[in-house]
């Protein structure tokens, strides 16, 4: 049996990619195989031929999937097989989602699903940015219409040189690390973070990338030539005019009042009996067209908000283009968490609350390429009552997994060292209240819970989101944006950062055309947001508290030789066990054969008396070091001195005191403790002590 194969090359960066299709999956509406060095993944795309009766809405479902064989292993948990996503794979779908959605026609309602299997995998070849490119590859070739191409390509900076899709051993050195999805002459999604980088250094990163995917741009429509696939035709929508110049009629004006009510929940119950009176005006002459109506409505809304801030410059909350909302913050209100923090903007609200850990909290992560452990986490959630709703929720969705990860990034770059501060960080932000921009939210008061947690961060970092609005020459950026602009408008422009750079960045435009003046300029506005929440962060907290929790754990670095671990482990762990139950600590010892351990406790005696042990049994004896010993055995000759736990010497009877001694039992005897100074230790290790040359001196002097 033979394949028609047809393929098409071309490099980007540092990956030469290679399309693929008419080997794998044939049945689907578009599928192809798209590899770079061993990396393969197989992505295909299925289309509906109808869609669902009274179906107003698109149906677009996106699943990426890594399968363990790509990375020659087997998964780790009980049952052995792939389960639900992974938080990067959750990560990854809305990778792949956010840049192909707007790019549907708007009369296209089929149920349609991208799904994009890593079948091969090499850490060097991410297969992230792959199936970004796979995606639009295989809608491409397929009868779904599609408003493409675009490609994914991920930018690094090392030593100020920007590089498209980097080495993993290049992004270890880059002081950034973004994905951007873009096609011939739109960005249309970018998503990142970076090491406190310049606002103009940002933007040339996201314009080299654009120019980085024109070659695999070209590649996706030659291929798209090759395979011919007729395009399925889409009937346009109808609008029933006469419908909606009635509708325009009875709540053009009514919706332009409600839109000055500046309250959100007000606002909605508002438009919502607008639509409800409306409804029912009508409801004689067009029965059963309810959804229709509401529809006017909406449009009604659409162009009232965006109109009033193009004429007028004022929002639907009486702010200008400019002005953030007002800021409210309290710090420390959980007596027991070890740092918290209420951030209220607006109507939008998060409390975050900080837990210090020991190396047992990391989280272990199982990936393609290997195990690895988290020591910062942050959980954003997003509960339905912020809104003013209900739902059933069992786990976080995508949105959730979403959002926090765009503020961990944002945090992670303030944390110090781990060698300087050795704990697990955990951040859990729940939304109380949202009208725009709870992640961002999240950031502010992620910060400021780390910072009351006692933290040493290296300096705090706050978070905006920005709009766009943009008819024909007319535009308007809007800093701080509420929900209505986020869902009216044409960008989510999202960037956290401290007042020396950018720490953080997702931005999603809805519309082609943003050029790199107009994303100048929004940066230019996030910059002063950001510093105004900066400067209302800091009249709460201007640094780290100096003392953290009574409840959160003390943690003590001491460092021994490595070659005495074992001393410390003992034969089957029954050592470090027995130091443990005696002391109730949490003893870490380093796997990198540094002697580091360190002790975890919130009782400081306990700490010290754990420290006390494992310096017994690891300390060694010192020449012209002074040791109180116990007598463990007289001799003729001298007495044995044991000075440290199962280490002892001989006092020759010659060393006991200043004058002659004709009997060691005239000044010592078993039992006894005593004052010794070691005054060598030959090749054998035969330690030789001294009582007469410590005479005088005491362990409090020495120290």
């Amino acid at each position: 049996m033979t394949f028609n194969e047809k393929c098409v090359e071309a490099q980007v960066g540092n990956m030469n990619v290679k399309i693929s299709t008419g080997k794998m999956a044939k049945q689907a509406s578009g599928a192809v195989v798209i590899q770079s060095g061993d990396t393969m993944v197989l992505v295909t795309v299925v289309g509906t031929k109808e869609a669902k009766p009274g179906q107003d809405f698109f149906p677009l479902t996106v699943n990426y999937t890594e399968k363990t064989y790509a990375g020659g292993k087997i998964p780790g948990s009980f049952f052995k097989r792939e389960g639900r996503p992974s938080e990067d794979e959750t990560l990854i779908c809305r990778l792949i989602d956010r840049p192909i959605r707007p790019l549907f026609p708007e009369s296209y309602l089929c149920d349609t699903q991208v799904m994009a299997t890593v079948i091969s995998a090499e850490e060097d070849h991410d297969p992230a940015i792959l199936s970004m490119i796979g995606a639009s590859a295989a809608l491409m070739i397929s009868d779904i219409p599609f408003e493409g191409p675009i490609a994914g390509v991920k930018v690094g900076r090392v030593d100020g040189k920007l590089i498209a899709n980097p080495s993993a051993e290049q992004l270890k050195l880059s002081d950034l690390e973004i994905v951007v999805a873009a096609g011939k002459d739109a960005i249309f999604m970018v998503e990142g973070e970076a090491d406190f980088v310049s606002e103009e250094d940002l933007l040339e990163a996201v314009f080299f990338a654009k120019d980085a995917v024109q070659g695999i741009l070209a590649a996706q429509e030659e291929l798209a030539k090759q395979v011919a696939t007729a395009k399925r035709e889409v009937a346009p929508l109808v609008v029933d005019e006469a419908l909606k110049a009635k509708v325009q009629e009875l709540a053009f004006d009514r919706i332009a009042q409600a839109f000055k009510i500046k309250a959100k929940q007000e606002r909605y119950a508002a438009v919502a009996l607008i639509k409800e009176e409306v409804v029912a005006a009508l409801a004689e002459e067009f029965e059963g067209r309810g959804k229709e109506i509401k529809g006017f409505i909406g449009d009604i809304e659409y162009d009232r908000m965006r109109n009033d801030v193009l004429e007028t410059g004022i929002r639907i909350d009486g702010r200008d283009t400019r002005t953030v909302r007002p800021i409210a913050i309290e710090a420390g209100l959980l007596p027991r968490a070890h740092g918290s923090t209420l951030f209220t903007r607006g109507e939008t609200q998060v409390l975050a609350a900080a837990t210090l850990g020991t190396s047992q909290d990391e989280q272990r992560m199982d990936s393609l390429y290997g195990e690895f452990r988290k020591k910062f986490m942050l959980h954003y959630n997003f509960p339905p009552f912020s809104v003013g709703e209900t739902s059933f929720r069992l786990a976080p969705g995508r949105r959730e997994i979403g959002h926090g990860m765009l503020a961990e990034r944002a945090i992670s770059a303030i944390l110090p060292s781990h060698d300087d501060f050795p704990y697990t960080i955990r951040i859990v932000a729940e939304t109380l209240e949202s009208n725009g921009s709870s992640s961002m939210a999240t950031v502010c008061g992620g910060c400021l819970s780390l910072m009351d947690a006692g933290v040493p961060v290296k300096a705090p970092v706050a978070g905006i989101a920005m709009g766009l609005i943009k008819e024909g020459n007319k535009v308007a950026i809007l800093t701080d944006i509420l929900g209505d602009e986020d869902h009216l408008g044409d960008m989510d422009f999202k960037v956290a950062g401290s007042a020396d750079g950018v720490t953080a960045l997702q931005m999603d435009i809805k519309i082609g055309g943003v050029s790199k003046e107009i994303m100048q300029q929004a940066l230019k506005q996030a910059k002063e947001g950001r510093l105004h929440i900066l400067g209302k962060m800091a009249q709460c907290l201007t640094a780290p508290r100096e003392e953290m929790s009574s409840f959160a754990p003390r943690i003590t670095t001491i460092y021994i030789k490595p070659d005495r671990i074992r001393d410390v482990i003992g034969s089957g762990g029954k050592t470090i066990r027995s130091i443990t139950e005696a002391t109730g600590v949490m003893i870490d010892i380093d796997s990198d054969n540094s002697g580091k351990i360190n002790i975890a406790s919130s009782d400081k005696a306990a700490c010290d008396a754990a420290i006390e042990m494992i310096r017994g049994l690891t300390d060694e004896v010192e020449e012209g070091k002074l040791y109180m010993g116990t007598v463990k055995k007289i001799m003729e000759f001298g007495a044995f001195v044991e000075v440290l736990p199962g280490t002892d010497g001989l006092v020759h009877i010659s060393e006991l005191d200043e004058t002659r001694v004709k009997n060691v039992t005239d000044i010592l005897n078993e039992g006894d403790k005593v004052l010794v100074k070691c005054i060598g230790v030959d090749k054998q290790g035969k330690i030789k002590l001294s009582r007469k040359a410590a005479l005088g001196q005491s362990l409090e002097e020495k120290d």
